[in-house]
């Protein structure tokens, strides 16, 4: 089995189509197809169903192709290793957050890590499928709620997240150094959209406990969210982590218990990658950060 009939193959596995494969790869459809059925032959085994124009993965087929990611994803591995060894203090990574956490941990996080580290390149993506785009490598690490388990994934764990509730210090309940989670149901609330991470958690919180909050404005940016509840305009449920630390001092912060809105963030990689100088400098200054900002909210 040759290396190019391995990369010919895996190109049909993506495409499910020939000459879409072909043109991928650039080079000719019957060439292509020649290669495949030259694989095949040595292996004994059909690796494709062909009907018509449509093809499918055979048992045999969908074997090798586990395999085949496993050969490339090793061969990645020592392209990065080598480039990391040539640069040692540049790099690249690709890093997925789940919708509305670049707002509200990653900002200031990436002006400081660029100030501090300007060779090497971040890309930070917000997405849903955190774990899935990890998994398939479409990005290198991914920041989400825990726990995560699957042996193909190592985890680390961050910091645990806990929800309080911001209000105007004009507000009667700035004076409360608590109040029963129940209790924003009798309060003008303004939230994030259905689909924010945050929403969601605060939403099924909420639900467990029997209600559902109708928020009286909803805004997708954390600024405007931020600039209604020191108007007045109503009240909203954040992580803590993000409010203790605030220069705001026209938003009171007012604890929520019975039960208490909470989560656990873990950072995700691929085990089988190689880690390199730009992924170990993104993890030790993110962790860094978190326990920076977790010793100033508690002095704060």
């Amino acid at each position: 089995m040759e290396l190019k009939q391995l990369q010919y193959f895996m190109a049909i596995c993506e495409e499910l189509h020939f000459t879409r494969a072909a043109d991928k790869m650039g080079v000719s459809a019957p060439n292509i197809s020649q290669q495949i059925r030259r694989l095949e032959e040595e292996l004994g085994v059909l690796l494709f169903d062909r009907v018509g124009k449509t093809i499918v993965l055979t048992e045999a087929g969908a074997i090798l192709q586990e395999h085949g990611a496993a050969v490339f994803g090793h061969l990645k591995q020592a392209n990065d290793a080598i480039a990391d060894l040539k640069q040692m203090q540049g790099g690249s990574l690709s890093i997925g957050v789940l919708p509305g956490d670049a707002d509200l941990l990653f900002n200031a996080l990436l002006l400081s890590f660029h100030q501090t580290y300007p060779t090497i390149t971040l890309s930070l993506m917000e997405t849903t499928r955190v774990t899935e785009q990890v998994l398939d490598r479409s990005i290198d690490v991914g920041v989400t709620i825990g726990p995560v388990s699957d042996e193909r994934l190592t985890s680390i764990p961050l910091f645990h997240e806990e929800f309080s509730l911001a209000i105007s210090r004009n507000d009667p309940l700035a004076d409360e150094n608590f109040i029963p989670l129940s209790k924003l149901n009798d309060l003008k609330m303004v939230m994030f959209p259905p689909d924010h991470q945050c929403r969601k958690l605060i939403d099924r919180f909420c639900m467990e406990k029997g209600f559902t909050l109708q928020p009286h404005m909803v805004t997708t940016t954390l600024s405007s969210l931020l600039q209604m509840v020191q108007s007045g305009i109503g009240a909203c449920v954040l992580p803590r982590l993000l409010l203790d630390t605030l220069p705001n001092k026209e938003i009171k912060v007012v604890s929520l218990r019975q039960p208490t809105p909470s989560q656990d963030i873990c950072l995700i990689y691929r085990s089988d990658r190689y880690v390199g100088y730009a992924m170990r400098t993104f993890i030790k200054t993110l962790r860094a950060y978190v326990e920076a900002a977790i010793q100033q909210a508690k002095t704060s």
